[in-house]
């Protein structure tokens, strides 16, 4: 069996990795969105200014930009490195989407980031405008496919095990597309991207604003960043409970462990504001509940229940018990090929990932006994504590959005941004914590479909490379190292163009005076 060092290893470096990417990830969203807006202002007024903030933000999106891709490269190499049985069991569906994330979104942004560069004084207004607009949508295509590769892996549609190839191939490449819950990530986390990138500019606007530095620029992007953010602040969380109702159908395990909820309520369930769960006793103590919400989110009705990790955990042995029948059946047909063996896979072959879940008990799975395979479902549990945490502080966060931007919008339409500077320090103090609600988010979505690397399919502890702990630990030092300066690096440059700030010909143009008589008068 492959030792667990290597497994948990693999996982931290791949945990660091992605935490790390997706630092960048949601501000190059969110940017290159906001860039459009703002061109698309100044080519309908033709007011100077808002070609200058284009550029002045433009500049720190593609600081961030560059980031991205080079954390973002490294990323996709641990699937061969680290996760060679992964890629080798499942590549032929995983892999579709990133070869189409590379050649139909990134190769799109990397073109037209050029030119949006490099292209002010060669392209008309209009032709610039279109080259603003595909940056945005190629940063929302590569969003796009990497979220149907990630959907897939918590929910695993249009595809099935072949047994000659002992594979996980394609059956229905549209089913993969078209999966639920991959479009529900997708709309939710490029919605937070836009939150994030809206708070970013409203942070730094509100910094020159207490300076008293760039005012009339400030309150343009202030304002811009104000209306965007509202819009994208709802959207987060009416597409969060488009996640959490897909969630409840399809990764059930999920929502009780977010929950600590370990017995199965009477319908419609009652969602957990507070409480402090207890692994030891397996309960919650000091619970306060809102009646219903729970039952509402996960089901959309008010008859259906929520089921409780207890009755999941039964569930998971049952799957477990006919899942070593097709274990058993897999291996006489790999022996000795046969019609009734064949059969007898394919009625238990969607239970057969659950089986596998025994070999990090015992190899020969076959002989386990009845404590075995308890153990073995209980293993079906994720960490409870940081999945409740992390879900209540990152929805938390989500209304604190709602309410800042709220504000920030009512007085940008009163032209009252300036007047309270405690606002403007509150603006200015909140620039991190969109970063802390998406990372916490990626902690709710990936350590909620533990044990798994791909639900229900492969546990992720037969995923990992067959390399020696060591290897790991010098790759994963070295990763650290190498990301460490990137984040260096992009704060120290985030921070001398903030600091310069836009260019001093960046303000707004007087009118022009109208002679009230003419000359020769």
């Amino acid at each position: 069996m492959t030792s667990m060092d290597v497994v948990s290893l693999s996982r931290l470096q791949f945990g660091l990795t992605a935490l790390y990417h997706f630092l960048f990830v949601p501000l190059t969203l969110g940017l290159a969105v906001l860039l459009g807006v703002m061109e698309s202002v100044y080519v309908m007024t033709g007011r100077e200014i808002w070609k200058e903030m284009t550029k002045f933000w433009g500049v720190l999106f593609g600081i961030n930009f560059a980031m991205g891709v080079a954390t973002g490269i490294t990323m996709e190499f641990q699937f061969g490195m680290n996760w060679a049985y992964y890629s080798h069991y499942v590549g032929d569906i995983f892999g579709a989407p990133l070869a189409i994330e590379g050649l139909m979104a990134f190769f799109l942004e990397a073109t037209f980031i050029g030119l949006f560069f490099f292209g002010w004084d060669k392209l008309s207004r209009v032709q610039h405008l279109a080259v603003t607009w595909l940056v945005a949508l190629g940063s929302n295509l590569s969003a796009l496919w990497i979220l149907i590769a990630n959907g897939w892996m918590q929910y695993p549609v249009g595809a099935k095990f072949n047994p000659d190839t002992m594979r996980m191939e394609v059956s229905d490449f549209m089913a993969v597309l078209f999966n639920p819950v991959a479009q529900a990530k997708f709309v939710h986390t490029v919605s937070a991207g836009y939150v994030t990138g809206s708070m970013f500019v409203l942070s730094v606007s509100a910094f020159y604003l207490l300076r008293g530095r760039h005012v009339e620029f400030a309150k343009r992007s202030m304002t811009v960043a104000a209306s965007f953010g509202l819009a994208s602040a709802l959207s987060v969380v009416v597409l969060g409970d488009e996640s959490g109702y897909t969630a409840g159908e399809n990764q059930k395990m999920k929502i009780a462990a977010i929950e600590a909820m370990w017995d199965t309520e009477p319908a419609p369930a009652s969602f957990t504001l507070f409480g402090l769960p207890d692994l030891k006793n397996r309960r919650t103590n000091y619970e306060i509940k809102i009646p219903w919400m729970l039952g509402l989110i996960a089901t959309r009705s008010i008859d259906k229940t929520v089921p409780g990790i207890n009755e999941l955990v039964g569930h998971a042995e049952q799957r477990i018990r006919a899942g070593l029948i097709a274990y058993d059946a897999l291996d006489k047909l790999r022996r000795q090929p046969s019609d009734t063996e064949r059969a007898r896979l394919d009625a238990n072959a969607a239970d057969l990932g659950y089986a596998l879940l025994l070999k990090k008990i015992r190899p020969d799975i076959t002989n386990a006994a009845s404590d075995e395979i308890t153990a073995a479902a209980w293993s079906t549990v994720p960490a409870v504590s940081p999945l409740f945490w992390s879900f209540r502080i990152m929805v938390g966060l989500g209304f604190y959005f709602i309410a800042l931007f709220a504000v920030a919008f009512v007085l940008a339409s009163r032209r009252e941004l300036t007047r309270y500077r405690s606002f403007l320090w509150l603006a200015l103090l909140s620039l991190p914590l969109p970063w802390i609600a998406a990372e916490l988010g990626w902690v709710v979505a990936e350590v909620g479909r533990q044990p798994w690397v791909i639900e229900g399919v492969l546990p992720t502890f037969l995923a990992v490379s067959s390399i020696s702990a060591a290897n790991v630990w010098f790759t994963l030092i070295g990763f650290v190292v190498f990301y460490s300066t990137l984040a260096i690096v992009d704060v120290y440059l985030m921070l001398k163009t903030v600091k310069d700030g836009p260019p001093a010909g960046a303000a707004p143009e007087q009118p022009k005076l109208r002679l009230a008589v003419s000359p020769a008068e």
